[in-house]
């Protein structure tokens, strides 16, 4: 299985690593983010940086740890206009006998509340645990990140636990809780 040429379909969406020729889309729908709605959206991103030569050299990065299973990144895309809605990936944590993986997801904030995150992290949980080989997949979210909370129970995910001060972010030793999906729990 080639994982640049892995796609999933919804019936909304186009899944899929991204090309060289999204550059303008994915450059456009990152212009036209709204300000931060709360602590964990992005909101506006300065863009002066992403040059068509940055982008280009991200998508080479990303086909680069594919390549080396190491992290699959997936645009999402809006089939009816083609518009670019968001980003999902799937980094690995530990093969061998474990098959374990981490899902992050983002859907641009001007798209927030029509169902497309629980349309695209569904697609892409099928895409990880069917194509990739991945047997579990964590979803690692603040205590207080209620949308993205909302979203992993939505899709099906079970909570498994609390990890204490597992992230430094905000200055500070955080909390997260986990968010589990495996092939025989969803």
């Amino acid at each position: 299985m080639n994982p640049f040429l892995l796609t999933g379909l919804t019936n909304r969406l186009e899944i899929r690593p991204y090309v060289y020729q999204d550059y303008l889309n994915w450059f456009t729908q990152y212009q036209r983010r709204e300000p931060s709605k709360h602590r964990y959206d992005e909101g506006k991103v300065n863009m002066s940086v992403c040059t068509e030569q940055w982008f280009y050299d991200l998508v080479n990065n990303h086909q680069s740890a594919a390549k080396q299973d190491t992290l699959y990144v997936f645009g999402v895309f809006r089939k009816q206009d083609g518009a670019h809605l968001g980003v999902i990936d799937v980094s690995t944590l530990m093969r061998e006998d474990f098959h374990w993986g981490r899902i992050g997801y983002s859907i641009h904030n001007h798209y927030w509340g029509q169902g497309y995150g629980k349309e695209s992290v569904e697609e892409v949980l099928r895409l990880a645990h069917n194509n990739l080989n991945y047997h579990r997949i964590e979803a690692h979210i603040n205590l207080d990140n209620h949308a993205s909370i909302a979203l992993a129970k939505r899709v099906g995910m079970e909570y498994e636990c609390v990890r204490k001060g597992f992230i430094y972010e905000f200055g500070e030793w955080t909390d997260n809780l986990v968010y589990v999906s495996q092939p025989n729990r969803n």
